[in-house]
């Protein structure tokens, strides 16, 4: 009998581990997104193939779920063309840095910020919702199109940030060759 009781303490104990390390992992997000780092090609070729291949993962997911879930195709375009335009503003405000090294960029850390506390809101909304439904007022999966309007806001962000970031790592190479 003892042991069955392990089973539930065992789950608890990682829902509490992980409400622990959520605001540390999500401050940690914040610090990496806003450092100095160097523009590696390879890196910077292999993170815009795997955006891209998410991206369509992502849409295809909210074409299933728009089955159940209400308008979840156009939530996750209207997130997609935000993030479009975020990830735009984000290349302006990016400050680059052309070394003997290589490429360096400095993304700008207010909308680094800005993203990063997007991203803890819909958490604490999802964790809102979840317990609305957990005690039985009403139906809450409707209302999950905010999820994928986030998520498309998020890809398409890093999609034109790569894409971009990409495109200023060939014209200083075509310079550096020079």
């Amino acid at each position: 009998m003892p042991l069955l009781l392990l089973i539930p303490l065992a789950l608890l104990a990682l829902v509490l581990l992980w409400a622990l390390l959520l605001p540390i992992g999500l401050i940690q997000r914040y610090r990496y997104g806003k450092a100095r780092r160097r523009a590696l090609p390879w890196a910077v070729h292999l993170a815009a193939a795997l955006s891209l291949l998410s991206l369509l993962i992502f849409f295809f997911s909210a074409w299933l779920v728009g089955h159940w879930i209400d308008d979840a195709p156009l939530y996750a375009g209207g997130g997609l063309l935000a993030g479009l335009l975020l990830g735009a503003l984000g290349l302006a405000l990016t400050r680059f840095e052309h070394e003997p090294k290589g490429l360096y960029y400095t993304p700008n850390r207010w909308l680094i910020l800005g993203l990063t506390l997007i991203v803890a809101a819909r958490i604490v909304y999802g964790l809102w919702q979840g317990a609305q439904g957990w005690s039985g007022h009403g139906a809450w999966l409707p209302r999950q199109g905010s999820l994928f309007a986030v998520g498309g806001l998020l890809l398409g962000y890093y999609q034109l940030y790569t894409l971009g970031l990409r495109r200023r790592l060939r014209r200083f190479a075509l310079t550096a060759n020079a």
